[in-house]
């Protein structure tokens, strides 16, 4: 890969406006013909979808906790494969990483793996001369992070720029762009988070066209490049599916994976490695595919919104009734969360696929954070005391919150799961780069 130019968006904390700036500017690069990777700290599914938008490759997570630290480089070689720029968005705070661990899986830990600058994106609405302690404090606090330049963000007035700009002076760092306050340009959340660019597309790419001009006229694209460029050289080798799966199962049995607005939440390491594990891998959207693939031996049921979409999902009863069927026969299916809620019998009274006996609630409660787990029995993924990290983002509740035995049990205490003949659902999701042997067992267990 050489001395791939690569530049990381921080902030102090999450609201400063890190996803703006950071598709933003992916947007604005792509739009000038350089071939931008973009990729995301942390386990967010949502942010990667505006990235791919913007520039018309996938965007990828770089999770130290979810896939190990070892696999940071390797992961982002292989994503930003055949780029001219690699963009990093951070993920809340610049120093925020795992709870009790430190650093561990902050932003600025991913940007010291990366030897990678950062750029801190500064939400100075509030702010005036103190902007200036604020960033000092922020390249200060560790020394291993190289702080390169500042984005001010809903800078109030030429006046008001005149002061930040003066104070950031002082410290020797360059201000590489300024914008204005707007309300004009806003991408829409809800419960979890932005709302997926699969559910608002048309939308999505006129935001990112706007966000895209807007960067480019506020923020001193050559000066970000050139420090984007001073990145040095990222030893290593990319990290490879195939390697990691070993030999293919044979007769690539069809692994059918759920797509749509209802089910966005996927990485795309996942899709490789079933590939590589000897699959072939098909999509379906259970909003709108009244039958699955025909040839499928498998069914990967991911995150999203379910319970947006319950009343349409519900409808779609022939679909219901065969993955009920495909269940019941021993078809393999692995769900994660939303794919939980959908193979449950109802979810806020409404009728879903009805392969668990449980039903799901939506709650005020977000539950939310990083965890470690063991696997409680064997599974098509997996083996019974295999141990996992993962994650869980939601505001819904299962009852029985799981099948005797269940399919995780927590260090901490609590099980959590389901596990029957040849289904595992739960909630937690799993970042398969980080177990490839999941891949591989679940193309198994197809065949």
């Amino acid at each position: 890969m050489g001395e791939l130019p690569r530049i990381v968006i921080a902030a102090p904390a999450s609201g400063h406006g890190k996803t703006t700036i950071a598709v933003g500017l992916m947007a604005a690069f792509a739009r000038r013909g350089v071939r931008v990777s973009p990729h995301k700290v942390g386990p967010d599914y949502i942010d990667p979808g505006y990235h791919a938008l913007a520039t018309g490759r996938p965007g990828r997570n770089l999770d130290p906790f979810l896939v190990g630290e070892h696999r940071i480089v390797p992961l982002f070689r292989h994503g930003a494969r055949g780029a001219q720029l690699a963009i990093i968005e951070g993920v809340m705070g610049l120093y925020d990483g795992a709870q009790g661990r430190g650093e561990f899986a902050s932003t600025a830990h991913v940007a010291k793996l990366l030897d990678a600058p950062v750029v801190l994106v500064v939400d100075a609405a509030a702010q005036g001369r103190s902007v200036a302690a604020l960033v000092h404090g922020f390249r200060a606090y560790d020394p291993d992070v190289r702080l390169g330049g500042v984005i001010l963000n809903r800078v109030g007035s030429d006046r008001h720029e005149e002061i930040l700009r003066e104070a950031i002076a002082g410290l020797g760092l360059p201000v590489l762009g300024v914008l204005r306050r707007t309300e004009s340009i806003a991408t829409p959340s809800r419960h979890l988070g932005l709302i997926p660019v699969a559910e608002r597309r048309e939308e999505a790419v006129r935001t990112v066209d706007a966000l895209a001009k807007l960067v480019s006229g506020a923020v001193d694209l050559e000066a970000l490049l050139a420090l984007a460029c001073s990145a040095g050289p990222l030893p290593g080798a990319d990290w490879n599916p195939y390697a990691e799966v070993g030999e293919p199962v044979a007769g690539r049995p069809q692994v059918a994976l759920a797509a749509g607005p209802a089910f966005t939440f996927s990485y795309a390491e996942s899709a490789e490695l079933l590939r590589a594990a000897g699959a072939e891998v098909v999509t379906f959207d259970p909003l709108r595919d009244e039958m699955l693939p025909p040839d499928a031996l498998g069914l990967v049921i991911g995150g999203g919104f379910p319970e947006v979409y319950a009343e349409e999902l519900s409808a779609n009863e022939t679909l219901r009734k065969q993955i009920a069927d495909f269940a019941a026969t021993g078809g393999a299916i692995a769900a994660e969360c939303a794919g939980l809620l959908y193979l449950c019998r109802e979810l806020d009274g409404t009728p879903m696929c009805g392969v668990l006996a449980a039903e799901a609630r939506m709650t005020e409660r977000l539950t939310l954070g990083y965890r470690e787990a063991v696997a409680t029995r064997s599974s098509p993924l997996a083996r019974c005391g295999e141990r996992v990290r993962g994650h869980e983002f939601h505001r819904t509740r299962v009852t029985p919150a799981a099948s005797t035995p269940a399919a995780w049990a927590f260090p901490t205490g609590g099980v959590e799961g389901f596990v029957q003949a040849n289904v595992h659902a739960s909630y937690l999701h799993l970042h398969w780069a980080g177990y490839p042997r999941l891949a591989r067992r679940f193309v198994e267990a197809c065949r």
